[in-house]
């Protein structure tokens, strides 16, 4: 019972309290959310499926009202894009998954390093849902699967989300891009279609450990072809995608910063 009159005053009084709370929410629901999604996929698909990313997509576009998040998504159009293609977005916390949710085309599914496999019930639907693990230790491991990918996007007709900066990054920017999602477009010579997450600085602030509510905006840019192109100009086009993305970054940062106005989502 004191328990129960104690912890309102926390999230009313401590802002690093509050951090906390909302991160093991967090994590801990969308593994009870994995649990549900788990049996469900293996029912409707029968094992591992990209079709079941319809199905994660359907149960996490929630969680965002109950970490107080709010998405503003502009450039619907630039998805209609038929046949498979590579989205590539910034990479600034765990909570991308749920921007990502919220725009995720069908059959697509995402790139993602190999220890996420090993997370409990969340490695097991992520596995389920097609994600493509990679070993971002070994070069020639990672390479060998993007290669493998490429096949895949063609034969199976499917799109992949992949973060280029390779890491999460909170420090205002966009971290130098890694060539792997360049390399997966250009041998499948499909089309890439940027996406970018405004700063969460407004609301997210690991260091200082603040989490409070605010709004994500997306901005989905149009798509950058790659028909033509060889392994040659893989850092040109990587260059070229970085500069889009950054200017995009820092118009829609300075949006979010300034304005919490109401969302379309």
């Amino acid at each position: 019972m004191p328990v129960l009159l104690v912890l309102p005053l926390l999230l009313w009084t401590s802002s690093t309290f509050v951090f906390y709370f909302k991160k093991c929410f967090y994590v801990a629901y969308m593994m009870l959310l994995a649990v549900i999604a788990i049996p469900i996929c293996i029912l409707k698909s029968g094992g591992r499926d990209i079709e079941n990313m319809r199905v994660i997509r359907f149960m996490v576009r929630h969680v965002k009202y109950f970490l107080g998040l709010r998405f503003q998504v502009s450039g619907w159009e630039h998805l209609q894009t038929d046949g498979p293609y590579v989205i590539i977005s910034n990479h600034q916390s765990s909570l991308d998954v749920l921007g990502m949710m919220e725009v995720l085309p069908d059959r697509c599914s995402t790139i993602a390093k190999k220890e996420l496999l090993w997370a409990g019930t969340v490695g097991m639907i992520c596995w389920l849902g097609g994600i493509v693990f990679i070993n971002r230790k070994k070069t020639s491991d990672a390479k060998n699967v993007m290669s493998d990918a490429a096949k895949t996007m063609l034969a199976d007709k499917i799109r992949l989300w992949v973060f280029p900066e390779g890491t999460r990054n909170q420090n205002g920017g966009l971290l130098p891009f890694k060539k792997g999602a360049f390399h997966l477009a250009i041998q499948a010579q499909v089309p890439i279609v940027p996406i970018v997450f405004s700063s969460y600085s407004n609301f997210y602030l690991r260091k200082e450990k603040e989490f409070k509510s605010g709004t994500i905006t997306l901005k989905i840019l149009p798509k950058i072809e790659t028909k033509g192109l060889t392994a040659d100009d893989v850092t040109l086009l990587s260059e070229q995608s970085f500069g889009i993305m950054r200017s995009a970054f820092l118009e829609i940062s300075g949006q979010s910063v300034q304005s919490n106005g109401p969302s379309t989502h």
